[in-house]
This record gives C-alpha cells, sequence and structure tokens, in this order.
C-alpha cells in the first residue's frame, strides 16, 4: 500500500499492491494497520475505526454530492470504484483550516485500483464516468439524517473542474438545492 498526498495535506491517494499473472490478480483492499502505519509515516492524524461500508451503482453522468455529515457524526470516508470509472472529490470545509473552500479530485478505476482517504471535515462528490459504475466507501461513523448536509456541486467559489465535456450531470434534487458554501453549514 502506497499513499500518495495531494495538494490537500490531509486528502491521499492509496495505491494497493496488485500481483497479477496470467490467471488474473489480486490485492489487499484494505489493511488496517499498514493504512494507520502510512498515514503516521507522512505525520496524519488516524482516522476513527470504519464502522459503515456503502456501496452504489450509478449509471454514466450522475454527480453525487457534495455531501458532509456535522458532529457529533461527522464521517471520514475511504473510497474506492470496483467496476467503471468515476471522478472523485474531497472539498475542504473546516473554516480554520489553511485550504479552507479547496478541493482535490481524483479518477478512480476499477483498473486503477486508486483509493482515496477522505477525513471528516471535508465534503465528498464523484461523478459517474462509465455506466454501471460500482462505488464502495468505508465510513467512520453511521449514516445520520440530521447531521447530513449538502454544498452546491457547482459552487463557483469553490470551482470544481468537474469533467463534464458539456453534458449536463444527473442530479438528486437534494443536491440540486443545495447550498453555496459561503451559505452552509460547516466544521
Amino acid at each position: 500500500m502506497k499513499l500518495i498526498p495531494t495538494r490537500i495535506p490531509d486528502v491521499v491517494i492509496i495505491e494497493p499492491a496488485v500481483f497479477g499473472d496470467d490467471r488474473g490478480w489480486f490485492m489487499e483492499s484494505f489493511n488496517q494497520a499498514r493504512f494507520e502505519q502510512e498515514l503516521t509515516r507522512l505525520g496524519l492524524p488516524l482516522p476513527r475505526p470504519f464502522v459503515q461500508d456503502n456501496h452504489s451503482c450509478s449509471k454514466a453522468g450522475v454527480l453525487r454530492g457534495l455531501h458532509y455529515q456535522l458532529p457529533p457524526h461527522p464521517q471520514g470516508k475511504l473510497v474506492r470504484v470496483v467496476r467503471g470509472a468515476a471522478f472523485d472529490v474531497a472539498v475542504d470545509i473546516r473554516k480554520n483550516s489553511p485550504t479552507f473552500g479547496q478541493w482535490v479530485g481524483v479518477e478512480l478505476t476499477a483498473s486503477n485500483h486508486r483509493q482515496l482517504w477522505i477525513p471528516e471535515g471535508f465534503a465528498h462528490g464523484f461523478l459517474t464516468l462509465q455506466d454501471d459504475t460500482h462505488f464502495l466507501y468505508k465510513t467512520t461513523d453511521v449514516y445520520a439524517r440530521d447531521c447530513e448536509r449538502s454544498i452546491l456541486w457547482s459552487d463557483p467559489a469553490i470551482g470544481v473542474d468537474w469533467p463534464l465535456a458539456g453534458l449536463t450531470p444527473q442530479l438528486a434534487a437534494k443536491d440540486q438545492e443545495a447550498k453555496l458554501l459561503k451559505d452552509a453549514d460547516v466544521f
């Protein structure tokens, strides 16, 4: 497992070791001890234990986000794609952070096996790039409707460069009506 820092130091890309031959491939998709060892090596805090796994399936052009949960149920997320492809985004919403309002994005695909660690205090979203994209994520807290919030995916103050190629993304009503960062409840 290799952790690659992004331009927001707390968000890291994870590249697992993949062992393949003419029969196929094998990888360890998660190892708690190695994950913690690599975070420590980078000087990053260790997350609370993962307590919930989620799995979504979407057709191409679906945009989910930018979602987060406030305390007392904030969620750190370890995300990956096991079928298809998605452009995954984390936005720093910690108001006292030097990177507040900044975002990072990475393409996660079934073939590149990459994962993204998004700690508590970040909004998260993704755009599916292929039909039948399966997105998995481990969370450090359970879903809590009363703590759930969204920030508008197209907030110009954030300026996420979604790879839309002229397409209009397919959104849930709650994502179409989400608040701008300046009006949102943040950390």
